[in-house]
């Protein structure tokens, strides 16, 4: 039998600093770009080497004018897929690969807090997509306020 454990504490602010808060207006309008991207005909090296893919999407970031500021890609063995993720001081830049079905999932959103960073997200997203070169991308944008 599992024993139920405490509910967390979680801090309350005051009351005025709740109001404060929620009267701030958003100040971070961004783009984020998503696509799903299936029957990709590519370099394996992009579907199965986390080196390879994320020294590419570093590239990828620095060709397009945005900022890494961290990295982490991991595989999942030989021959199978990588997850990763580029960290930009814009927001991210992150994708998940599955060799076995041609498949990759890529995921850009940058903000847009001093600058409009819409054209270099459309740029780093096209130049990913067009290295995995799929044959049937489903993409998605979204106009975040």
């Amino acid at each position: 039998m599992h024993q139920l454990k405490p509910p967390l504490h979680v801090p309350q602010a005051p009351a005025s600093e709740v109001t404060r808060l929620r009267t701030v207006p958003r100040k971070a309008p961004g783009l984020h770009l998503i696509g799903d991207l299936h029957h990709c005909v590519c370099d394996a090296r992009l579907m199965t080497d986390a080196a390879y893919l994320e020294d590419f999407c570093r590239q990828s970031v620095a060709s397009a004018g945005l900022t890494t500021v961290g990295s982490l890609f991991h595989s999942f063995g030989a021959g199978a897929g990588v997850t990763g993720v580029v960290v930009l001081a814009e927001s991210h830049l992150s994708l998940h690969t599955w060799p076995e079905d041609g498949y990759v999932t890529l995921d850009v959103y940058v903000c847009s807090y001093t600058s409009d960073n819409s054209t270099q997200a459309e740029s780093l997203f096209a130049r990913v997509m067009q290295a995995f070169a799929p044959a049937d991308p489903h993409l998605h944008r979204v106009e975040r306020a």
